[in-house]
């Protein structure tokens, strides 16, 4: 057994502020390696800490209790038993009142709420007590600048695991004293005051600017969401001041000094804010009338932004909750995807989106993947929307107009590519979408191209006799080849609409 003056002067050591850093860690290891090596338990450490973890000297208890969370850190995997985790955790939770010692009490909870279940974890009872004192005593947004870069971040990636009887937890951590400088605990449905929690939250994260906080910040409401997906629960109450929260930072704009360590990039933020606009439907109201708004914008990343964004929220909001964005989706859609720059190569010389011509306009790109996703999830719907929309149906009426591919000026070139490629995405969707283009569009193709016949069942066959005295319309052989590209890969031609061409 150690002697107890060798602990006291490791203790004494750490808690003085004039020593060095190095003495201090010094201290601490000396301390930790007592611990793991059973030479002293954490009940005989924090009976001999008392005096520093209770006096009325701030720095000194700071530093005590700091001490006592950097050792339970150490011994995080060592098993400890229920009745002391229960002590240590109700020790940290009452010092998140104390605005001096806040550090330790911070790190001391996390560490606790972060053990293993064979190691001996922290009850829902305590969890939920931690949360409560987070709520009523901390106010997050008020630190100063300076607090909240005085310490380096350390983010705590920790799984978030459904308990039916205890935690159902997220923890994050930031030393630097700021928003993250805590962890927020997000206990199972049986949580009695989960308004005050997720006013809580939007009072915590209302403002932040920080980065590597704010990664944090939209991964909390992603878990928020999880937590209360009640559409009449306590989320919904707040889904729109919580959204307001969330939407000021769409679209990222990144203009962190590059001369810090920041290792957070613009991508990252983006996508994280991109999982927590889709984390619920509840945000739909809000989120879906925002990404149009941001859809017309001048600048071109806020676009492609706004069309990946709408993508990800499509798939997750359901159906319902789209139907009633599907014009105005469509339309801005149309204006995405006219933009394409004219090429004259022809996408079936692709096998994928990624091949097409218009790879290289990351606007148009994001547009046709979200109408293929749009198709999917509501192929009546959409298709009704392509097959009656009268900018296409004018193009191909008026598609005889030219007849070699100089003769189409730009503007009609760029927009007979747009057509080519709406047309190309609604057939590859799938096997009913590509029978519904391929019945609307392209007999009405091949009665523009000329060499075909219709018989009286309306059967269009190849007219052996039919001399072909000029040369094939272009715009129809074009869009003709981008819709047989993919009646060819479901043989929909043949079996299921019972139309035989020949080319």
């Amino acid at each position: 057994m150690a002697e107890p003056t060798q602990l006291i002067q490791h203790i004494e050591s750490f808690v003085d502020s004039a020593r060095s850093p190095t003495q201090q860690a010094a201290s601490l290891d000396a301390v930790a390696s007592l611990l793991k090596n059973d030479v002293l338990t954490i009940e005989i450490v924090v009976k001999e800490m008392g005096m520093y973890l209770t006096t009325t000297d701030n720095i000194i208890r700071s530093r005590g209790i700091l001490l006592l969370a950097e050792l339970l850190t150490c011994l995080a995997s060592k098993p400890l038993d229920n009745a002391t985790i229960h002590s240590l955790i109700g020790f940290f939770t009452d010092r998140l009142a104390d605005w001096k010692a806040l550090r330790g009490a911070l790190v001391g909870c996390l560490v606790l709420l972060r053990r293993k279940s064979n190691d001996g974890v922290v009850t829902s009872t305590d969890a939920r007590a931690v949360a409560q004192s987070y709520l009523q005593n901390l106010q997050v947004q008020s630190l100063g600048q300076h607090d909240r870069k005085a310490f380096s971040l350390e983010s705590l990636d920790v799984d978030f695991i459904v308990f039916v009887t205890r935690l159902k937890s997220l923890v994050f951590y930031d030393a630097r004293l700021s928003f993250q400088s805590y962890h927020v605990i997000l206990l199972s449905s049986s949580w009695q005051q989960g308004d005050d929690l997720v006013y809580g939250i939007c009072e915590a994260i209302d403002g932040e600017k920080d980065p590597q906080c704010l990664m944090l910040t939209f991964h909390i409401v992603e878990v928020l969401a999880q937590l209360f997906p009640d559409p009449l629960g306590p989320l919904a109450s707040f889904a729109g001041d919580l959204f307001d929260i969330l939407g000021c930072y769409f679209p990222i704009h990144f203009t962190h000094p590059k001369s810090e360590d920041i290792d957070v990039k613009r991508d990252d933020l983006s996508r994280a804010l991109m999982l927590a606009f889709s984390s619920t439907p509840l945000f739909e109201p809000f989120a879906i009338p925002l990404l149009l708004e941001k859809l017309s914008s001048a600048l071109p990343l806020a676009k492609v932004d706004s069309l990946k964004y709408l993508s990800n929220c499509t798939l997750k909001y359901g159906v319902d909750r789209m139907e009633k964005h599907a014009e105005a989706i469509w339309a801005s859609l149309k204006t995405a995807i006219y933009a394409l720059p004219e090429e004259p190569i022809l996408s079936l010389m692709s096998e994928s989106l990624d091949g097409m011509c218009f790879q290289e306009n990351e606007i148009a790109k994001e547009a046709l993947i979200l109408l293929q996703k749009l198709i999917l999830q509501n192929n009546d719907l959409f298709l009704s929307l392509i097959v009656g929309d009268e900018d296409i149906n004018m193009i191909i009426n008026h598609i005889d107009s030219f007849k070699s591919y100089n003769d189409i000026p730009l503007q009609s070139k760029q927009k007979l590519h747009a057509v080519g490629c709406i047309l190309y995405v609604a057939a590859k969707a799938s096997i009913s979408s590509c029978n519904r283009v391929f019945e609307s569009f392209f007999l009405r193709l091949m009665d523009t191209l000329g060499p075909s016949v219709r018989d009286s069942s309306g059967f269009c066959f190849r007219n052996d006799n039919h001399a072909l005295s000029e040369k094939l319309n272009f715009g129809a052989l074009y869009l003709s080849i981008e819709v047989r590209c993919w009646v060819q890969r479901y043989d929909c031609w043949h079996r299921r609409t019972h139309i035989k061409i020949y080319l």
